[in-house]
Protein backbone atom coordinates (compact mmCIF):
# COMPACT_ATOMS: atom_id res chain seq x y z
CA UNK A 1 0.00 0.00 0.00
CA UNK A 2 1.47 3.49 -0.98
CA UNK A 3 1.97 5.84 1.90
CA UNK A 4 -0.16 8.94 1.57
CA UNK A 5 0.47 12.37 3.60
CA UNK A 6 -2.52 14.69 3.88
CA UNK A 7 -1.18 17.78 3.45
CA UNK A 8 -2.60 21.35 3.92
CA UNK A 9 -1.07 24.89 2.53
CA UNK A 10 -1.67 28.17 4.54
CA UNK A 11 -0.26 31.41 3.06
CA UNK A 12 -1.69 34.84 2.30
CA UNK A 13 -0.25 34.89 -1.29
CA UNK A 14 -1.54 33.15 -4.25
CA UNK A 15 2.14 32.85 -6.02
CA UNK A 16 3.55 31.48 -2.43
CA UNK A 17 0.94 28.90 -2.28
CA UNK A 18 1.55 28.19 -6.23
CA UNK A 19 5.04 27.35 -5.41
CA UNK A 20 4.78 24.98 -3.01
CA UNK A 21 1.61 23.13 -4.46
CA UNK A 22 4.03 22.95 -7.80
CA UNK A 23 7.09 21.63 -6.06
CA UNK A 24 4.52 19.19 -4.43
CA UNK A 25 3.63 17.81 -7.81
CA UNK A 26 6.95 15.58 -8.02
CA UNK A 27 5.87 13.87 -5.03
CA UNK A 28 2.41 12.49 -5.31
CA UNK A 29 2.67 11.00 -1.86
CA UNK A 30 2.13 13.91 0.05
CA UNK A 31 -1.81 14.60 -1.37
CA UNK A 32 -3.31 18.21 -1.34
CA UNK A 33 -6.30 18.31 0.87
CA UNK A 34 -6.55 22.13 1.23
CA UNK A 35 -4.98 25.77 0.29
CA UNK A 36 -5.94 28.66 3.08
CA UNK A 37 -5.40 32.05 2.61
CA UNK A 38 -5.70 33.06 5.95
CA UNK A 39 -5.01 31.79 10.01
CA UNK A 40 -9.18 31.49 10.61
CA UNK A 41 -9.57 28.97 7.56
CA UNK A 42 -6.37 27.15 8.23
CA UNK A 43 -7.89 26.57 11.42
CA UNK A 44 -11.22 25.26 10.33
CA UNK A 45 -9.35 23.17 7.79
CA UNK A 46 -6.84 21.59 10.02
CA UNK A 47 -9.60 20.85 12.69
CA UNK A 48 -11.94 18.94 9.92
CA UNK A 49 -9.56 16.48 7.75
CA UNK A 50 -7.00 16.44 10.19
CA UNK A 51 -3.86 16.20 7.85
CA UNK A 52 -0.34 15.07 8.27
CA UNK A 53 1.45 18.18 7.19
CA UNK A 54 1.31 20.96 7.03
CA UNK A 55 3.00 24.37 5.32
CA UNK A 56 2.34 27.40 7.39
CA UNK A 57 3.05 30.92 6.92
CA UNK A 58 4.41 32.89 9.78
CA UNK A 59 3.65 36.67 7.62
CA UNK A 60 -0.72 36.81 7.89
CA UNK A 61 -3.01 39.59 8.21
CA UNK A 62 -5.62 39.32 11.13
CA UNK A 63 -4.09 35.51 12.39
CA UNK A 64 -0.78 34.74 12.08
CA UNK A 65 1.23 31.31 12.08
CA UNK A 66 1.74 31.37 15.49
CA UNK A 67 -1.69 32.26 16.65
CA UNK A 68 -2.83 29.28 14.26
CA UNK A 69 -0.68 26.84 16.08
CA UNK A 70 -1.31 28.00 19.45
CA UNK A 71 -5.17 27.28 17.74
CA UNK A 72 -5.04 23.93 17.00
CA UNK A 73 -2.64 22.19 19.32
CA UNK A 74 -4.98 20.46 22.41
CA UNK A 75 -4.78 21.78 25.72
CA UNK A 76 -5.91 20.59 28.81
CA UNK A 77 -8.14 23.85 29.19
CA UNK A 78 -10.05 23.31 26.11
CA UNK A 79 -14.31 22.60 27.08
CA UNK A 80 -16.62 21.22 24.53
CA UNK A 81 -18.88 23.55 22.97
CA UNK A 82 -16.68 26.78 23.29
CA UNK A 83 -14.95 28.26 20.16
CA UNK A 84 -11.90 30.27 20.03
CA UNK A 85 -11.06 33.48 17.73
CA UNK A 86 -11.08 31.47 14.87
CA UNK A 87 -14.79 30.53 15.46
CA UNK A 88 -13.51 26.93 15.69
CA UNK A 89 -14.85 24.35 18.67
CA UNK A 90 -12.06 23.81 20.82
CA UNK A 91 -13.95 20.88 21.95
CA UNK A 92 -13.57 19.42 17.96
CA UNK A 93 -10.00 20.36 18.09
CA UNK A 94 -7.15 18.09 16.33
CA UNK A 95 -6.32 15.03 19.06
CA UNK A 96 -3.09 14.46 20.13
CA UNK A 97 -2.87 11.30 17.27
CA UNK A 98 -3.65 13.14 14.90
CA UNK A 99 -1.02 16.00 15.50
CA UNK A 100 0.16 17.96 11.78
CA UNK A 101 3.91 18.09 11.35
CA UNK A 102 4.44 21.61 11.06
CA UNK A 103 6.43 23.00 8.91
CA UNK A 104 6.75 27.17 8.50
CA UNK A 105 7.51 29.38 5.69
CA UNK A 106 8.77 32.53 6.28
CA UNK A 107 10.43 35.45 4.77
CA UNK A 108 12.19 36.85 7.80
CA UNK A 109 14.67 34.59 9.58
CA UNK A 110 14.48 36.42 12.70
CA UNK A 111 11.15 33.88 12.96
CA UNK A 112 12.95 31.08 12.01
CA UNK A 113 15.27 31.65 15.16
CA UNK A 114 12.47 31.49 17.13
CA UNK A 115 12.59 27.82 18.55
CA UNK A 116 12.03 26.34 15.17
CA UNK A 117 15.17 23.99 15.17
CA UNK A 118 14.34 22.77 18.83
CA UNK A 119 10.68 22.44 18.46
CA UNK A 120 8.94 22.42 15.13
CA UNK A 121 9.81 19.96 12.44
CA UNK A 122 11.19 22.22 9.92
CA UNK A 123 10.97 25.86 8.60
CA UNK A 124 11.68 27.20 4.54
CA UNK A 125 13.08 30.98 4.19
CA UNK A 126 11.55 32.53 1.56
CA UNK A 127 12.54 32.30 -1.08
CA UNK A 128 13.51 29.03 -0.89
CA UNK A 129 14.90 26.71 -3.75
CA UNK A 130 13.91 22.97 -4.95
CA UNK A 131 16.85 21.51 -3.19
CA UNK A 132 16.15 23.18 0.11
CA UNK A 133 12.33 21.81 -0.48
CA UNK A 134 13.06 18.16 -1.09
CA UNK A 135 15.33 17.89 1.85
CA UNK A 136 12.46 19.28 4.08
CA UNK A 137 10.11 16.61 2.43
CA UNK A 138 12.76 14.14 3.14
CA UNK A 139 12.93 14.84 6.80
CA UNK A 140 9.37 14.96 7.15
CA UNK A 141 8.85 12.13 5.41
CA UNK A 142 11.28 10.48 7.35
CA UNK A 143 10.64 11.34 11.07
CA UNK A 144 6.55 10.85 10.32
CA UNK A 145 7.34 7.41 9.76
CA UNK A 146 9.47 7.29 12.69
CA UNK A 147 8.45 9.26 15.43
CA UNK A 148 5.07 8.77 16.91
CA UNK A 149 2.29 10.78 17.09
CA UNK A 150 2.39 11.72 20.67
CA UNK A 151 6.50 12.81 20.20
CA UNK A 152 5.07 15.45 17.59
CA UNK A 153 2.08 16.69 19.79
CA UNK A 154 4.62 16.99 22.31
CA UNK A 155 6.57 18.95 20.01
CA UNK A 156 4.41 21.34 18.81
CA UNK A 157 3.09 21.85 22.51
CA UNK A 158 7.04 22.77 23.20
CA UNK A 159 7.17 25.29 20.32
CA UNK A 160 3.69 26.40 21.68
CA UNK A 161 5.03 27.56 25.04
CA UNK A 162 7.92 28.88 23.57
CA UNK A 163 6.27 31.18 21.49
CA UNK A 164 4.02 32.23 24.51
CA UNK A 165 4.60 35.99 25.07
CA UNK A 166 5.66 37.16 28.58
CA UNK A 167 3.68 38.45 30.80
CA UNK A 168 3.37 42.40 30.73
CA UNK A 169 3.07 44.17 33.83
CA UNK A 170 3.09 47.77 34.36
CA UNK A 171 6.43 49.98 34.75
CA UNK A 172 4.98 53.33 34.94
CA UNK A 173 1.61 54.83 36.66
CA UNK A 174 -0.21 57.34 35.20
CA UNK A 175 -1.39 59.83 38.09
CA UNK A 176 -4.17 62.64 37.03
CA UNK A 177 -4.27 65.28 40.05
CA UNK A 178 -5.48 68.94 39.75
CA UNK A 179 -5.35 68.91 36.01
CA UNK A 180 -1.70 67.53 36.32
CA UNK A 181 -0.42 64.58 34.92
CA UNK A 182 2.28 62.62 37.07
CA UNK A 183 4.53 59.66 35.38
CA UNK A 184 5.20 57.11 38.36
CA UNK A 185 8.17 54.25 37.26
CA UNK A 186 6.77 51.38 39.30
CA UNK A 187 10.77 50.84 40.70
CA UNK A 188 10.28 54.30 42.23
CA UNK A 189 7.41 53.14 44.39
CA UNK A 190 7.81 52.18 48.11
CA UNK A 191 4.75 50.90 49.14
CA UNK A 192 0.99 51.24 48.36
CA UNK A 193 -1.91 51.83 50.91
CA UNK A 194 -5.74 52.05 50.44
CA UNK A 195 -7.56 54.84 50.80
CA UNK A 196 -11.27 54.32 49.81
CA UNK A 197 -11.71 54.32 46.45
CA UNK A 198 -8.41 55.34 46.14
CA UNK A 199 -4.79 53.58 46.09
CA UNK A 200 -1.79 55.98 47.71
CA UNK A 201 1.54 55.42 45.87
CA UNK A 202 4.07 56.38 48.24
CA UNK A 203 7.40 57.11 46.41
CA UNK A 204 9.83 59.01 48.90
CA UNK A 205 8.53 61.72 50.25
CA UNK A 206 5.62 61.92 48.49
CA UNK A 207 2.64 60.72 48.25
CA UNK A 208 0.09 60.41 45.22
CA UNK A 209 -3.86 59.51 45.02
CA UNK A 210 -4.92 57.04 42.33
CA UNK A 211 -8.01 55.85 41.27
CA UNK A 212 -7.51 52.18 41.53
CA UNK A 213 -8.36 49.32 43.60
CA UNK A 214 -5.65 47.48 45.79
CA UNK A 215 -6.60 43.93 43.92
CA UNK A 216 -6.45 45.51 40.14
CA UNK A 217 -2.70 47.25 41.14
CA UNK A 218 -1.78 43.93 42.61
CA UNK A 219 -2.37 41.94 39.12
CA UNK A 220 -1.12 44.58 37.25
CA UNK A 221 2.33 44.72 39.07
CA UNK A 222 5.18 41.89 38.85
CA UNK A 223 4.38 40.03 41.38
CA UNK A 224 8.28 39.45 42.13
CA UNK A 225 8.76 42.66 42.22
CA UNK A 226 5.46 43.60 44.41
CA UNK A 227 3.83 41.62 47.12
CA UNK A 228 0.53 41.90 49.19
CA UNK A 229 1.75 42.50 53.26
CA UNK A 230 -2.17 43.37 53.68
CA UNK A 231 -5.60 43.55 52.79
CA UNK A 232 -4.73 47.51 52.47
CA UNK A 233 -0.97 47.36 51.88
CA UNK A 234 1.28 46.18 49.03
CA UNK A 235 4.85 46.77 49.41
CA UNK A 236 8.07 47.14 46.82
CA UNK A 237 10.42 44.61 47.33
CA UNK A 238 13.51 45.83 47.47
CA UNK A 239 12.45 48.36 50.28
CA UNK A 240 11.73 45.80 52.56
CA UNK A 241 15.03 46.05 55.53
CA UNK A 242 13.14 44.00 58.14
CA UNK A 243 10.15 41.93 59.40
CA UNK A 244 9.67 42.48 63.49
CA UNK A 245 7.15 40.00 65.30
CA UNK A 246 3.96 41.88 66.78
CA UNK A 247 0.79 40.62 68.66
CA UNK A 248 -1.34 37.27 67.96
CA UNK A 249 0.63 36.14 64.77
CA UNK A 250 0.74 39.69 63.12
CA UNK A 251 4.23 41.25 62.13
CA UNK A 252 5.72 44.61 61.23
CA UNK A 253 8.03 45.24 57.88
CA UNK A 254 10.42 47.69 58.24
CA UNK A 255 11.10 49.82 54.83
CA UNK A 256 13.83 52.07 54.02
CA UNK A 257 13.26 55.33 55.32
CA UNK A 258 11.83 53.86 58.98
CA UNK A 259 8.43 53.29 57.82
CA UNK A 260 6.39 50.28 59.69
CA UNK A 261 3.85 48.55 57.38
CA UNK A 262 1.43 45.89 59.03
CA UNK A 263 2.04 42.65 57.74
CA UNK A 264 -1.04 40.52 58.37
CA UNK A 265 -0.93 36.13 59.12
CA UNK A 266 -2.55 35.56 56.02
CA UNK A 267 -0.13 37.33 53.95
CA UNK A 268 3.17 36.40 56.18
CA UNK A 269 4.04 33.11 54.16
CA UNK A 270 3.41 34.79 51.25
CA UNK A 271 6.21 37.51 52.03
CA UNK A 272 8.57 34.61 53.54
CA UNK A 273 8.25 32.88 50.07
CA UNK A 274 9.37 35.69 48.15
CA UNK A 275 12.05 37.23 50.46
CA UNK A 276 13.62 33.59 50.16
CA UNK A 277 12.96 33.38 54.74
Amino acid sequence: MAVSYRTVIVDDEPLARERIRTLLKRHPEFEIAAECADGPAAVAAITRMSPDVVFLDVQMPGMDGFEVLRAIVPRETDRPGEKDEAGARTGEKIKSERTPAIIFVTAYDQYALRAFDSNAFDYLLKPFDRQRFERTLARVSRQIETEKRDHLSARLEALVRALQPSPRFLERLVVRTAGRVTFLKAEEIDWIEAAGNYACIHTGAEAHLLRETMAMLESKLDPAKFVRIHRSVIVNLDRVREIQPSFHGDAVVLIRGGKRLPLSRSYREKLHQHLGA
